[in-house]
């Protein structure tokens, strides 16, 4: 029993010592344990199906002269039809769970597949009356990216770039070269005739009268629309895990020269996507876009300058009209933020909420 005593009584010595040492030192005493804080639960990876985990989709089909009093009701509807397609073709993968990437993959490829928009099935002819589609994809989480140019038989281009960013070792693949590579790794190939379009045939043919005026020979002056010349779609997202993507698409300009590239598959210029800052894909008169850097452009000043997603945006799109061109891009940053800025009469835009809700505007 003395020895238990003792014990005791040193136990109670050793304990008061210990706790006497951080004041004797001047040394703060440990404090306990406070529960975590709303932000830092928000930064946790480990509870990914947080209602806290914001998830968006933004997308676009293509900016230009696009003005109510040229469109018909009906047309109007099969536009904006099309567009709730795209953009419930990506929510629904979202909401489920699902990543940036597969979200911006699916909703692009609705627009390529709908004639309405210049993309895949919509794409505008060249000079030479053929069909040439560009694409780019990238994923925020590690910047890899994939890109595809000068294509003519690959129906769905998108896709053709993603695979080209997981399996090919490179991040862009043009002409015979890529439609090979896609047919290695079965992507859907399929006839020219399939991207005809009797609107964008007849685009083409109102450009060429155009041009013949132009040069001189008598005629009545043919009116040429942004609608005619262009178009580009696309989308960015940010998924549950807080991870960002862009995808783009486009068949370019009318009566382009066969084998010209514009900026929708140009990594940094109309199409870009990082994690530590947003994801961005752009449409308009594509040389301008790749003069300006525009994706890229953006992340910079928000990165380095920390400027917000909606004012480096306008910042980009400023910097493109001051070099003479038009257009409008989307854009989605870390936080779930959007912006949708144009500098022209109309753009065929469109984004959706965690609640769900669809948002789909065309005019200014």
């Amino acid at each position: 029993m003395k020895l238990t005593g003792v014990f005791g009584a040193n136990c109670f010595f050793s304990f008061m010592l210990f706790s006497a040492v951080p004041k004797a030192f001047g040394m703060p005493a440990e404090e306990p344990a406070r529960p975590p804080t709303v932000a830092a639960e928000k930064r946790s990876e480990n509870q990914p199906d947080m209602e806290t985990k914001k998830f968006g989709l933004v997308i676009h089909g293509g900016a230009g002269t696009i003005e109510r009093s040229n469109m018909t009701p009906e047309k109007e509807r099969e536009y904006r039809a099309g567009l709730e397609r795209a953009l419930t073709a990506g929510y629904e993968i979202l909401k489920r769970g699902g990543s940036s990437l597969d979200a911006t993959e699916a909703a692009v490829r609705v627009l390529e597949d709908d004639p309405h928009f210049n993309a895949g099935r919509g794409s505008v002819f060249t000079s030479a009356g053929t069909n040439e589609m560009d694409a780019a994809i990238m994923d925020g989480r590690t910047l890899a990216a994939g890109a595809v140019a000068v294509l003519k038989h690959v129906k769905n281009p998108i896709s053709l770039a993603r695979l080209v960013m997981e399996k090919s070792g490179h991040v862009m693949m043009d002409g015979e070269g890529a439609e090979a590579f896609a047919k290695e790794n079965g992507i859907e190939l399929v006839d020219q005739k399939y991207f005809f379009t009797q609107e964008r045939w007849d685009a083409l043919q109102k450009i060429k009268a155009a041009e013949k005026h132009r040069a001189g020979d008598a005629g009545k002056a043919v009116l040429i629309t942004d609608q005619d010349r262009h178009g580009t779609v696309g989308a960015v997202a940010r998924d549950k895990n807080g991870n960002l993507a862009a995808a783009t698409s486009t068949g370019g300009t009318t009566n382009k020269r066969p084998g010209r590239v514009g900026d929708s598959p140009i990594i940094g210029a109309g199409t870009y996507a990082n994690n530590a800052t947003c994801a961005v894909s752009a449409t308009g008169d594509g040389e301008y876009f790749i003069r300006a850097s525009v994706g890229h452009d953006l992340s910079a000043l928000m990165e380095y300058k920390g400027m917000s997603l909606k004012d480096a945006a306008q910042a980009v799109l400023d910097k493109v009209a001051k070099l003479g061109g038009t257009g409008g891009l989307v854009a989605i940053d870390g936080d779930g933020n959007v912006t949708l800025p144009f500098n022209t009469a109309g753009m065929y835009r469109g984004h959706v909420d965690p609640n769900g809700k669809l948002v789909v505007e065309i005019y200014k």
